[in-house]
Formats: C-alpha cells, sequence, structure tokens
C-alpha cells in the first residue's frame, strides 16, 4: 500500500504504507487512511513528528526482512538503512509548508 500526503502548499509525498502509518501515528492520529489534519493542527502534528524523529534518532536502525543466504546476505550489508528521520524529512517539509500558509494537509 501506498500513501499520498497532499496539501495546497507543497508538493504532494507518497511513502510505504507501513512508514506512512507510522508517522501519522507519531504525529498523534489514528493510523486511519484516508485522514487529515486541519490547518489550525498542523503546528502541533509537526512538533510531534520533530519530536519522535529526534527520540529515534538515538536508536539503531534495523533491517526488515527474511533470512537471505550468504551471497545476499553479503550483498546487502554493503547497502545503508534508511533511518526513519530520514523517512520523515519529505513529510515534514510538507507539514512545515503548510503550517507557514495555514493550510489543511490529507492523506489518502
Amino acid at each position: 500500500m501506498l500513501v499520498t500526503f497532499s496539501t495546497d502548499a507543497h508538493a504532494d509525498i507518497i511513502m510505504f504504507g507501513e512508514v506512512a502509518l507510522t508517522m501519522i501515528k507519531m504525529m498523534g492520529h489514528s493510523k486511519t487512511v484516508p485522514g487529515a489534519i486541519l490547518a489550525k493542527d498542523v503546528p502541533e502534528a509537526l512538533n510531534r513528528l520533530k519530536a519522535a524523529m529526534a527520540a529515534e534518532a538515538d536508536l539503531p536502525v534495523e533491517h526488515e526482512g527474511q533470512k537471505k543466504d550468504k551471497d545476499e546476505q553479503k550483498d546487502e550489508d554493503h547497502e545503508p538503512a534508511v533511518s526513519m528521520a530520514n523517512r520523515a524529512m519529505p513529510l515534514i517539509s510538507l507539514l512545515t509548508a503548510a503550517a507557514e500558509a495555514e493550510c489543511n494537509v490529507m492523506w489518502k
């Protein structure tokens, strides 16, 4: 599943479902898709997401997936994992723009 975040103040952001749902919960909302944040509530959601990302920055990044054979595991060991903070950067940018322009944020 993909989740698209949109607002009038920024280009749409598309995320994988599991990551998007985690971030929606970090913003203080239920994991309901579709959903929305009213313009007056966007700054609070942005602050919550930033705080959650700051707290996660100290946690080690875990690799997801199944057990791999030795050759597959060897190849994967050289690929850096993408942290949740890095995945949140586009959404933080969208929320910042929405807060400045006092726009609603929606996701579907």
